[in-house]
């Protein structure tokens, strides 16, 4: 039987750090903080699922509650390296689909879309190419094809240093969405104005329904305010992420 993955398409990477320490800049409660990293790295792993371009995805993350969560989706989760972070954890991914074209994604792209992920991966051409962040400086997309040796740079700076070791900057129309990272208030603001997934919409939700009185919503795009949510109503969201994926 011949398999339906695209034979030129790409197996896509998504790491992610421990839901303790993701998405620190949000500055939400802890229990919010954690259900929305995870929500946005659902989204992203789901987009880029019903992407054309895209052969296979592999979450790269040792947090067991995140392995739970993609368990329902058709994705690998490998155990991230002992000590790392972000490009070790890349790296350590690569090693283990060798000989593959490889997209390396950001965790963090609430509103991407299979089309822009298409138009991106289209642009890259079989180059080693790279998307910038929403800011510029930053980068949510670093493709490399086959048998390419390529050392993912994400961080500050990460343009810069992926331009500088030969890589192509994909700047087509039509990436907004995909180059929507969200590290804090205004841009998860900014990523809703796109339009978000569904996991990231449900937790929005819940945390704005679970507020105390006086809270508002302006608290999301930009104020630090704690908000109420108790401990049993985050436990129960994680899990009715972790399971439920029928609206999807």
């Amino acid at each position: 039987m011949e398999s339906a993955l695209p034979p030129d398409g790409y197996d896509v990477l998504v790491p992610l750090c421990r839901l303790g320490t993701a998405k620190t800049r949000l500055r939400l409660p802890d229990a919010h903080r954690r259900a929305l990293a995870l929500a946005m790295a659902l989204d992203t792993v789901t987009a880029a699922l019903r992407c054309p371009r895209v052969r296979t995805v592999s979450v790269i993350c040792s947090d067991p509650v995140v392995r739970r969560a993609v368990r329902g989706l058709s994705v690998d989760c490998l155990a991230e390296e002992p000590v790392g972070g972000l490009n070790k954890a890349l790296a350590y991914g690569a090693e283990s689909i060798r000989g593959s074209s490889i997209a390396m994604l950001t965790a963090d792209l609430p509103a991407l879309t299979p089309a822009a992920l298409t138009s991106a991966l289209d642009a890259a051409d079989g180059r080693p190419s790279f998307v910038p962040d929403a800011a510029g400086t930053g980068t949510v997309l670093l493709a490399v094809p086959a048998f390419t040796d390529v050392t993912p740079r994400f961080g500050p700076a990460s343009a810069v240093a992926h331009r500088a070791m030969g890589a192509h900057r994909i700047d087509v129309p039509g990436l907004r969405a995909l180059r929507r990272d969200v590290d804090r208030l205004a841009d998860l603001a900014d990523a809703e104005c796109l339009g978000v997934g569904m996991h990231t919409r449900r937790v929005l939700s819940a945390i704005r329904h679970s507020r105390r009185p006086t809270a508002t919503s302006s608290s999301l795009q930009g104020s630090s305010e704690e908000v109420g949510c108790t401990v049993d109503v985050v436990a129960d969201l994680l899990a009715d992420l972790a399971v439920d994926r029928a609206s999807g």
